[in-house]
């Protein structure tokens, strides 16, 4: 992959970690590259179940890399999955965000394009665009809306100001906090409750969630059927059954 993402793999989980910690892991075009490079693979690979996206050096991530920018005019958008190497294409498969300190503006959007987030206890968010002159166009201002109230999302995308971990937590923004030093044990174990699932079945789950949304009311139970009957016909969830009577841990195959 590159110096600039370390890209591991746990179990079944693929960690990836922005490690530009000299530009507070800001992101530039190859790393962008990078990112969506790494998300192919998770798609692609049977084996790889759930991802963990990171930083190092006690950040998250600024965002985009305006130093960057302003050297070479080249924004980080790649042409397969959009900004910052995620945002206009998520991967399929989930992916859970592990985030410390100022989780600001591109930052706060790389998050928001993850499946859950688990934050630190010194995490801080906040889409300050409009201080700027500008618009979270990376995602924050198409998504925080479907994370949280619109009063409340709107309240932070007008002012721009900045979000506690604590009050974070309070509007189900996060799915955990900790302690800094416990930030990618807690990610990594929620990744891997998710790897121990079924994949298909944890597949057409994360579809029907982000999908079932823009459905009419009267199609949606019809069209929940066509992503989840190939589901109930797999070999995993007869696989399912059967651990289930013989206590005994299932062996999914992903059929």
């Amino acid at each position: 992959m590159s110096e600039e993402l370390l890209v591991d793999v746990d179990d079944g989980v693929m960690v990836l970690t922005i490690n530009r910690p000299a530009r507070r892991n800001a992101i530039d075009l190859p790393t962008a590259e990078a990112i969506a490079a790494a998300l192919d693979t998770l798609d692609d690979r049977r084996d790889l179940r759930a991802a963990v996206l990171t930083g190092a050096g006690g950040f998250f991530s600024a965002g985009m890399d305006l130093k960057a920018f302003a050297a070479t005019g080249e924004r980080p958008v790649t042409a397969s999955r959009g900004a910052l190497g995620i945002a206009g294409r998520p991967p399929r498969k989930p992916i859970v965000a592990a985030v410390e300190g100022a989780v600001l503006g591109g930052g706060f959007e790389l998050a928001l394009a993850c499946d859950l987030i688990v934050a630190a206890e010194d995490a801080v968010f906040g889409l300050p665009e409009v201080q700027r002159g500008l618009v979270a166009t990376g995602g924050g201002a198409l998504r925080l809306t479907e994370r949280l109230p619109y009063h409340l999302a709107m309240e932070l995308l007008l002012t721009g100001d900045r979000l506690p971990v604590a009050r974070a937590a309070e509007l189900g923004l996060v799915n955990r906090v900790c302690p800094k030093d416990r930030l990618r044990e807690t990610a990594l174990e929620l990744a891997a409750r998710i790897a121990r699932n079924a994949p298909l079945a944890v597949a057409a789950a994360k579809r029907l969630v982000l999908e079932a949304p823009t459905w009419p009311a009267d199609e949606r139970f019809a069209r929940q059927e066509e992503l989840t009957a190939p589901v109930r016909a797999s070999r995993d969830a007869i696989e399912g059954a059967r651990a289930f009577t013989e206590k005994r841990a299932p062996v999914w195959t992903g059929e």
